[in-house]
């Protein structure tokens, strides 16, 4: 099992690229099973989550060719509707492929998804959307199968909290649905609107994506896009968002290249706030500049446009560097504070009171032995490993590998401390 080994204390100074998005990637190589045609796909990254969901592709029937970061899907035929535990165990987006798969041959068998343990996310939301577009569920022995030899028919959804999965989930489904669907209070993230780009290419009918009520009219087919004019996946805005923190959390003087500065725009304001200095040099960079004396910020998780749950773990990380004391709200899962834990044997002074963390900064991070509990705490552990004096050993890091394409390369090129021993 392999570890990060992290001596603490270099400023980091350069460039780092962002990679593809893996929250978008995965819908995206979930909607090419709409189609039997060729879906071809760039930017996608070489992470350990993207693997599992290839695999599962294969195992469906798909025909893959990979090629850097270039995927192309063919799934002429659908040899198995059917995502097993032994291949999903590991990752949450499975699930993703419940509604391509009912919509296109009418059954589909799923494994309740596996993945980080940072709370409960139910798929019962999915669940009930996809009943009432026609399809009968049913739930035992750990797997859910979806029926509808009839197809789909479409409905009004409304969805009583949002979730992103759900909404891409239903949103694929629709798409092959007879008449029209109407999802409300549906999720606005990028990744979904990403999703319906991709989609709209393919033939599908979406209006509203990126708002919170989403209008599809089925079609009776999809098509495929075409290797010499593929679908570009949007910038990881977690990854970028964890190198921004990077450069600040080390009084560092990083750009951050290949990126929405949109994305990630309620991160930045909150770390502007704090005393960093963030600029845009163009579209698709931004420019860090840290001057190693930080302002205790409050931060409170919400769904998009609002603070990325996904950035919560990083900026807790960044909160322990700064004058005064911060709060920090997670309002989206209720069990992500277990790096908080791994922080305090690191000279963290951090209380959770419930869903809040109380972050008294300033303090003198020490190097450790520490253990990444799923895929955001980990990237917390590695930037306080940064600043942390003396070694820093992380522990489970394949958990950062289902996210984050070389990390340690990437943080290596800008001048940590940094290496991977097995």
């Amino acid at each position: 099992m392999d570890k990060f080994v992290i001596t603490g204390g270099n400023r980091l100074e350069g460039e780092i690229h962002t990679s593809g998005s893996k929250n978008s990637s995965l819908p995206a190589l979930a909607a090419a099973l709409l189609t039997d045609e060729p879906v071809t796909l760039t930017r996608v990254p070489k992470v350990r989550d993207i693997r599992t969901m290839e695999r599962l592709l294969v195992d469906i029937g798909s025909e893959l060719e990979v090629t850097g970061e270039r995927v192309t899907v063919h799934t002429p035929v659908v040899v198995s509707p059917e995502a097993p535990y032994e291949l999903v165990k590991t990752m949450r987006a499975s699930s993703l492929v419940l509604g391509p798969l009912v919509a296109r041959c009418g059954r589909a068998r799923v494994s309740l998804p596996g993945g980080c343990g940072i709370g409960a996310r139910p798929i019962n939301l999915h669940l009930m959307a996809l009943e009432n577009l026609g399809a009968k569920i049913n739930q035992e022995h750990g797997y859910i199968e979806a029926v509808a030899p009839d197809g789909l028919t479409g409905a009004e959804i409304h969805f009583d909290r949002i979730t992103v999965t759900g909404t891409e989930d239903v949103l694929m489904a629709a798409t092959l649905a007879r008449g029209e669907t109407v999802l409300n209070n549906a999720a606005r993230e990028p990744e979904v609107t990403d999703l319906a780009a991709m989609l709209t290419r393919m033939g599908a009918k979406i209006e509203g994506a990126g708002t919170s009520t989403i209008r599809v009219q089925g079609v009776k087919k999809l098509h495929g896009i075409p290797e010499d004019d593929p679908h570009e996946i949007i910038p990881d805005r977690i990854e970028a968002g964890t190198f921004l923190i990077a450069a600040a959390i080390t009084g560092g003087d990083v750009r951050v290249t290949g990126l929405n500065p949109e994305h990630v725009s309620a991160l930045t304001d909150k770390m502007k706030q704090a005393g960093v200095t963030v600029d845009q040099p163009d579209a698709t960079t931004l420019h860090v500049r840290g001057n190693g004396h930080l302002h205790a910020v409050d931060m409170t998780t919400e769904e998009y446009p609002g603070f990325a749950t996904d950035l919560q773990a990083q900026y807790m990380a960044l909160m322990t560097q700064a004058d005064g004391i911060a709060l920090i709200v997670e309002t989206i899962f209720e069990n992500r504070f277990m790096h908080a834990q791994e922080l305090l044997r690191m000279g963290a002074n951090i209380r959770l009171e419930g869903r809040q963390a109380i972050v008294a900064g300033r303090s003198r991070l020490q190097g450790a032995g520490v253990i990444a509990s799923d895929l955001r705490a980990s990237a917390s552990l590695v930037l306080a490993a940064l600043v942390a004096k003396g070694e820093t050993v992380i522990d489970r890091v394949y958990h950062i590998d289902r996210g984050y394409e070389k990390i340690e390369m990437k943080l290596s090129h800008v001048g940590a401390k940094i290496q991977r021993v097995e």
